[in-house]
């Protein structure tokens, strides 16, 4: 007898968790039949899942649904009996009736209706006979004459439809809970609720910690009483024989209780140490089991792109097939819905972009199916994921070409542009390789809300190509948001958390092997130049010691940008529970979230991304000032005109900066229009020059909010953009801009004459 109780939901509910069970059941099937029409085991199962769902349907009175599920049932049962050669329409067929239940079981539920027993008012008709015409339209029997597979559809009083005679089909065992195959009940808990629920975990695994350092505390007493207990001894046998009795008992007694508390403390001792041994022990199942909570296995969130990958490549006629690898791999619930969006950016981009047609990978000596791979494991405490195809690969050229096409570099850079270095340009907002827009692809948003996601989860993607063998993303995210592995380091006698999901590596620095490039500290990292700054320069925390042998280092960044990091030393790996900032607090510059350490003090959680964009800013301005001071006095330069660059393309940041620093104007940069707006509110500036579209904040936004800041209104502004109408260019100069050029200009003298005639020459 089950003990499960499903009072709290109503038939239609439980109805619509059934449909979610077998309807994946159902199209795993039917996916597996197109390559195999007479795999017994999976006919038997799209059968089973069918006519459980016929019989579901009928016990709410759902007679649509029944329509549906019954037709389905006799198209599978006719395949069984050999009577039915299933092909590729059929298929199309019955995954369009897993759509249409879907659709049903959503739709009936009209507000109004109780939820109990949906009401059947005749809404589908028209989809159902549609359905059942094009189910019947596929069939292709062996055997003459035909045998109808389903009778007309029901009649608008909604009983069910007589059909041909037909073989009886054997009762099925009734379908599993809809609560799935373990038997757990359902239980409604709200995201929220969960999320407060691992915090108060996460705070009992915290406090329950904190009894180790107590208890080696108490240890230490131990240690000191026990000599204690040892002087007195020594100090009794070097007393004279001759000592009187009357302090000899004193002595004694004093020795006896001594003992006596050396006793009582060790067995206290003992009790500590197995409460704390109980203690942590809960605490970490407590919060094991609620992080499990919020684990979903992979498969749950990818497993429908089987079909859309499926249904996608028929629509460009190509044959693809989807394999999942590592669907049992644990995943936190956010994450994974997170992930929805990218993967399916990524898998669209497999098929539209890399997988050829069935004449051309027969050509090339390949099968005519495709593979698209999605793959998922653990290593090292972080989530791999990775899509990749077997398809033509990405051509190095023709994206180096796309490039210049859009003018993000000139020619000379872009021809020793490394293979990493074109790939990343990948990620770019609106790049795109296809010339023109599509339902499927073209805009060039896929890629940048790839990085965008595994960004605002900490995370990092790359890509790699092999061509004619297919192209590879790897995406490496945190195991879930609530916990994060983290690097421990001191900075001006505090401690500060780098996440691990954001470290190249951390080094020792001998001091000999920092070069003067330019003026500026580098060193020699995995074959190239890094920049070299103190984590004190960005967070504005006090002197580096540098006076102690090797440098402790931290890089940072990804193959685009990255930078070393000293901080005064190393402290560690930790696991921490993070703690979010209050929202009061806003955007806390390079800080991301704070957390609780063992001994129940506060630790920051710095902000990779921010401090890399920081880094790039002090690179531009100086660098390690400890082992490069500024001179001044008399023989001091005089005063350079300050510019802020403000665009969030790296390349183009870079041209404009080069720029103007060849011409001796002093340049900051800025990544996008907030970082440009916190820039100008806390340096003076002479001059902004901004692009328009950027993440954040966008141009227009930075001109206005300028230009309306009594303290700023006088500072010139000039724009930047791609954007060569004759609207784009008066939106600009409405909003306050004092120049508008387009990005064409960087190549002649036209940028520095229009910054000469806003601010003069760069120096005064």
């Amino acid at each position: 007898m089950s003990s499960e109780d499903f009072s709290q939901f109503s038939m239609l509910d439980l109805f619509r968790a059934e449909l979610a069970t077998q309807s994946e059941a159902l199209t795993a099937g039917l996916l597996a039949l197109e390559r195999n029409p007479v795999a017994a085991d999976h006919l038997e199962a799209c059968m089973r899942a069918a006519h459980s769902l016929k019989g579901a349907a009928r016990i709410i009175d759902l007679a649509a649904a029944v329509e549906v599920a019954h037709a389905m049932e006799e198209c599978l049962v006719a395949a069984q009996r050999g009577r039915l050669a299933l092909n590729r329409d059929h298929i199309d067929a019955l995954l369009g009736g897993v759509d249409l239940l879907a659709a049903i079981a959503a739709g009936s539920d009209e507000p109004g209706d109780t939820g109990e027993y949906p009401a059947d008012d005749g809404r589908f008709a028209g989809v159902i006979a549609a359905f059942l015409a094009t189910l019947d339209a596929a069939s292709n029997p062996v055997s003459d004459p035909p045998v109808p597979l389903v009778a007309p559809a029901a009649s608008a009083q909604g009983t069910e439809p007589t059909r041909a005679p037909e073989p009886r089909v054997e009762a099925v065992d009734p379908p599993p809970s809809a609560s799935g195959a373990s038997g757990d009940s359902m239980v409604r808990v709200t995201a929220e609720s969960l999320n407060r629920l691992l915090g108060l975990a996460g705070e009992s695994l915290m406090e329950a910690r904190r009894l180790r350092p107590f208890h080696d505390e108490l240890l230490r007493l131990k240690r000191l009483q026990n000599n204690t207990v040892r002087a007195f001894e020594h100090l009794r046998a070097a007393l004279p024989v001759t000592v009187e009795e009357k302090a000899a008992l004193a002595f004694e007694e004093a020795q006896r209780q001594l003992l006596q508390g050396h006793l009582f403390l060790a067995a206290r001792l003992d009790e500590l140490e197995a409460i704390d041994r109980r203690a942590t022990d809960l605490a970490n199942r407590l919060y094991d089991e609620t992080l499990a909570s919020r684990m979903r296995p992979f498969e749950d969130g990818v497993r429908h792109f089987s079909r859309s990958i499926r249904d996608l490549g028929r629509s460009l006629g190509k044959q693809v097939r989807l394999e999942i690898i590592g669907g049992s791999t644990s995943i936190d619930r956010d994450i994974l819905e997170q992930l929805e969006a990218p993967l399916g950016h990524l898998l669209r981009n497999a098929v539209d972009h890399g997988v050829e047609t069935p004449e051309e990978r027969l050509a090339a000596g390949k099968p005519a199916e495709a593979v698209v791979r999605l793959e998922a494991w653990h290593k090292a405490g972080l989530l791999q994921i990775v899509v990749a195809d077997d398809g033509r690969g990405i051509e190095l050229e023709a994206l180096r070409a796309a490039i210049l096409a859009r003018q993000l570099t000139t020619e000379a850079t872009a021809a020793s542009l490394s293979e990493a270095e074109l790939l990343e340009f990948l990620f770019l907002p609106g790049f795109s390789m296809k010339a023109s827009v599509s339902h499927v692809s073209g805009r060039g948003v896929g890629l940048d809300a790839v990085q965008a996601m595994a960004k605002q989860v900490r995370g990092l993607v790359s890509v790699a190509s092999q061509p004619g063998a297919g192209t590879q993303f790897r995406l490496q995210l945190p195991l879930t948001l609530s916990v994060m592995r983290t690097l421990l380091v001191e900075v001006d006698e505090e401690p500060y958390a780098f996440p691990l999901t954001g470290i190249i590596r951390t080094l020792s620095l001998a001091r000999e092997q920092i070069e003067m490039l330019e003026g500026r500290p580098h060193f020699h990292f995995d074959n190239r130049q890094l920049g070299l700054l103190t984590t004190h320069e960005v967070l504005g925390r006090g002197e580096p010691r540098l006076d102690e042998g090797e440098l402790s280092v931290v890089v940072v960044g990804d193959r685009g940008e990255a930078y070393g990091l000293v901080v005064d030393r190393f402290l560690g790996e930790r696991e921490l529970v993070v703690r979010t900032l209050d929202q009061r607090l806003a955007k806390v510059k390079d800080i991301s979230a704070a957390a609780l350490m063992d001994d129940g003090s506060p630790v920051l959680i710095l902000d990779v991304a921010d401090m890399v964009r920081s880094a790039e800013k002090l690179a531009a301005a100086g660098g390690l000032r400890t082992l490069e001071r500024r001179r001044s006095g008399a023989a001091a330069a005089r005063r350079r005109k300050r510019v802020l660059v403000v665009d969030d393309s790296l390349t183009v940041r870079e041209l404009e900066r080069k720029l103007l620093d060849y011409h001796g104007y002093e340049v900051e940069v800025a990544v996008d229009g907030m970082d440009g707006w916190n820039a100008v509110r806390s340096d003076p500036f002479d001059l902004v020059v901004t692009d328009i579209d950027m993440p954040r904040m966008d141009g227009i936004e930075l001109v206005t909010l300028i230009k309306k800041d009594v303290r700023l209104r006088s500072l010139p502004v000039m724009i930047v953009s791609y954007k060569d109408r004759e609207e784009d260019r008066a939106r600009g100069l409405d909003a306050g801009a004092d120049y508008y050029l387009t990005k064409g200009s960087f190549h002649d003298e036209t940028l520095l004459h229009a910054v000469v005639d806003l601010i003069g020459e760069a120096t005064e």
